[in-house]
């Protein structure tokens, strides 16, 4: 059973500066000072944040420049830590209601459209993947490329400098150049920033690993929105959804699962939920799937056990053995 934290409630600021008793935002977000912004989002920490009760009574909206800081700051200083020192909330932040609701409920955002690795913000800056339907999908920018300079400027520089994330937020056009897998220096490639479109499933495969034996599904997952079950495009062909994946596995006689979610970030719990029919419904039908836990103040209202589906979902697999791939960001 896997506890599932709830921390804040994080995508609100745009929406108001004030919450209603049942939980919906109220208040035009033109009339938000920043002042009231903070105070919006300290009072949300002292009433949504799983560890609010670690929160000391006198904390000052004085003490921070922005909200988004304000949320940084007080969840590292009063929140728990794991062994190693690091805060264990790592996702409580301030974001944009209305591109939380493009994000997960239309797989859209703003941006250049690719993902790189920079371990310890060391070199090398890798492209480990461009999202097809974005402007890097456009151009000659590949997975396993090499940045070189952003803006002729280095990678390692930069990060020493404002750091990569903020170079990109302030940055709508950057020039890259990059070295591919033979080590030679591409032409300079130019993006603008514009709107990409995440194919949650992106990659299908059945294996088949001999006479006798059922043959492996395969699935590539890299975000919990919810286009992976409400069907997108992909290829301009085929509907790659929960169900249509799962009706192909269902029919060649898959049992045996590996989900590749390397590159997932999390998102939708109702997502998760309804993978989790996908993959145990058969084999647990009404037993629990996961719990919900919110705060104490918040524990009697809204904490929540979700079930696996009885009877199991259409299309649900008696999976034998699940494989997971992941890495520490998944």
């Amino acid at each position: 059973m896997r506890k599932l934290l709830v921390m804040s409630l994080t995508a609100m600021l745009v929406a108001g500066c004030d919450i209603s008793s049942d939980g919906s935002f109220v208040g035009p977000p033109t009339s938000c000072s920043n002042i009231g912004q903070k105070q919006f989002v300290l009072d949300a920490l002292y009433d949504w944040w799983l560890w609010n009760a670690d929160l000391p009574a006198n904390i000052s909206i004085a003490d921070y420049a922005t909200p988004e800081e304000l949320v940084i700051r007080v969840t590292e200083t009063y929140g728990p830590r794991n062994p190693d020192g690091t805060p264990v909330d790592r996702f409580s932040s301030v974001g944009s209601l209305v591109a939380d609701q493009q994000f997960f409920g239309e797989g859209k955002f703003e941006g250049f459209g690719f993902r790189y690795n920079f371990v310890d913000f060391l070199p090398p800056f890798q492209i480990t993947g461009v999202f097809e339907d974005s402007p890097a999908g456009a151009t000659a920018l590949e997975r396993g490329q090499i940045v070189v300079t952003l803006n002729g400027r280095s990678p390692v520089d930069i990060q020493a400098a404002e750091g990569i994330l903020a170079f990109f937020d302030n940055n709508d056009t950057v020039t890259f150049v990059v070295e591919d897998l033979q080590g030679n220096t591409l032409p300079p490639i130019e993006i603008t920033k514009g709107i990409v479109t995440i194919d949650p499933i992106p990659l299908v495969r059945i294996i088949d690993i001999g006479p006798g034996v059922p043959p492996v599904g395969y699935l590539r997952f890299d975000t919990f929105i919810s286009t992976a079950h409400d069907g997108i495009p992909h290829d301009g062909v085929n509907n790659r959804d929960f169900d249509a994946v799962f009706a192909q596995f269902a029919s060649a006689g898959v049992t045996d699962i590996v989900i590749d979610m390397r590159y997932n970030g999390g998102g939708l719990v109702r997502t998760a939920e309804l993978l989790g029919d996908y993959l145990g419904s058969v084999a647990n039908p009404g037993a629990v799937f996961s719990r919900t836990e919110f705060n104490a103040d918040r524990a009697a209202e809204y904490n929540r056990f979700d079930l696996f589906a009885d009877p199991a979902i259409a299309n649900g697999l008696n999976t034998s053995r699940l494989i997971v791939i992941a890495t520490g960001g998944t």
